[in-house]
């Protein structure tokens, strides 16, 4: 059975045809005034609608999907960024020795993965992090195969401690 609102009839999908029949058709608590049909019409499809609009609502999944920032998922960025595993190697040790892997990490006035002096790198993403590093080791030592020479940097940070 449709409901009838105003002369009109309305026509509403499947799951709230399920609702609509599980209603009582005379159910006066669901009028404020007593005896008046079309009053009780109105009420019991509001309350159908509001009901399928709740459990839908509450059914809805959620296809959102947060960042992956675990050390594997890092790694795996910046290995795709090198063309061959040595510098990859290379930049893993670097990495391992100023952070760990640690996207957070702080020591004094420098930041993030690569220890790096600029605040900015606390408002990158840990991607974001690895890319301005790399950009940082290519302009300080140079690219080598059209890549970041990382050895280069590492050799550097083996004699001076810092790269």
């Amino acid at each position: 059975m449709l409901p009838i609102l105003d002369g009109c009839q309305y026509d509403m999908p499947s799951d709230l045809r399920v609702w609509w029949s599980m209603i009582p058709y005379n159910a006066n608590s669901l009028s404020e005034r007593k005896g008046d049909l079309r009053s009780r019409k109105i009420a019991r499809f509001g309350l159908v609608i509001s009901l399928s609009i709740s459990m839908n609502i509450g059914l809805l999944k959620d296809y959102s999907v947060a960042a992956d920032n675990s050390i594997p998922n890092l790694k795996l960025f910046a290995y795709k960024a090198f063309k061959t595993w040595d510098q990859f190697e290379c930049y893993n040790y670097l990495i391992i020795k100023e952070s760990k892997w640690d996207y957070k990490a702080r020591n004094g006035s420098h930041y993030g993965l690569g220890q790096m002096r600029n605040p900015m790198v606390l408002t990158l993403t840990p991607k974001g992090q690895i890319t301005m590093h790399m950009r940082y080791i290519a302009h300080r030592y140079g690219l080598v195969n059209d890549e970041p020479n990382a050895c280069l940097a590492a050799e550097h940070f083996d004699l001076k401690g810092w790269h």
